[in-house]
């Protein structure tokens, strides 16, 4: 019976412990995110112009979809430079996010 009653309190004093300290965390407080910067390709400065050397073959010619796109360097200059692109979903400036041949 002696067992019991130290098992209990011990318990009651964990679950205080617990709820004082944790109940207000929720699992995205405990998710560290990592913010992932696109790499840098070379470039090339004249004047105020400014462009990449992957970039130069590139033009807007209407198409929008990631399923369009050839690289996922072509999906990035056309969300940057080209109107009316449907690639980036939740406008975090990433295009074809969920395109498994970019990834």
């Amino acid at each position: 019976m002696k067992k019991l009653i130290i098992i209990l309190l011990f318990s009651m004093g964990a679950w205080k412990y617990y709820s004082n300290n944790y109940s207000n965390v929720t699992p995205v407080d405990i998710i560290q995110y990592e913010i992932i910067e696109p790499i840098q390709s070379h470039t090339l400065e004249n004047d105020s112009f400014r462009y990449s050397l992957e970039e130069e073959n590139f033009k807007c010619d209407g198409r929008q979809y990631c399923s369009q796109m050839n690289s996922l360097a072509e999906a990035n200059y056309f969300i940057r430079n080209c109107p009316n692109t449907k690639m980036d979903g939740d406008n975090d400036g990433r295009p074809c996010e969920n395109d498994t041949r970019f990834h």
